[in-house]
């Protein structure tokens, strides 16, 4: 469905956003007099880039699903009826992978993405990744052909 002004800002604040044909969105602020508030602006240039930003916040335009992807505001397109079943496809994925990798590299992600990486904290969580009983389950279900149950420690 569509999603319009400060949930678009909400599902920007996610780390994922499927959505299917029928999915649209607009940003109403400057067809309203409101100038957006800076986190809300921050997020969008951050995530879409300046010219989407613009797009979006500068036109008011309506934009419709594949537009949605192409500018990087859905992480997938699913086809009509396959809502459901894509996002529950994601969070399978999401759920047999190692939680200390996915939570370090989610972390160094968004401090990348805001240009504040800190490479001391990265390194630290790397480590503690590289020492964890994760990775000798993780290493060893890959040499015996399995899926590996991951622990998190």
């Amino acid at each position: 469905g569509g999603v319009y002004g400060g949930a678009t800002d909400l599902a920007l604040a996610c780390d994922f956003r499927i959505g299917d044909g029928n999915a649209q969105m607009f940003m109403p602020a400057a067809r309203l007099g409101l100038h957006y508030y800076e986190s809300g602006m921050v997020r969008y240039v951050t995530r879409l880039g300046v010219n989407a930003a613009k797009l979006l916040f500068l036109t008011a335009r309506r934009i419709q699903a594949q537009e949605m992807l192409q500018i990087g505001y859905l992480t997938t397109l699913c086809e009509n009826g396959q809502l459901d079943a894509t996002v529950d496809a994601l969070v399978s994925d999401l759920n047999s992978m190692a939680p200390l990798s996915v939570k370090g590299m989610k972390r160094a992600i968004n401090e990348i993405a805001r240009n504040a990486l800190d490479r001391e904290a990265f390194a630290k969580r790397a480590q503690q990744c590289f020492q964890s009983e994760d990775i000798k389950e993780g290493l060893r279900a890959f040499h015996e052909k399995r899926a590996p149950r991951f622990s998190g420690r």
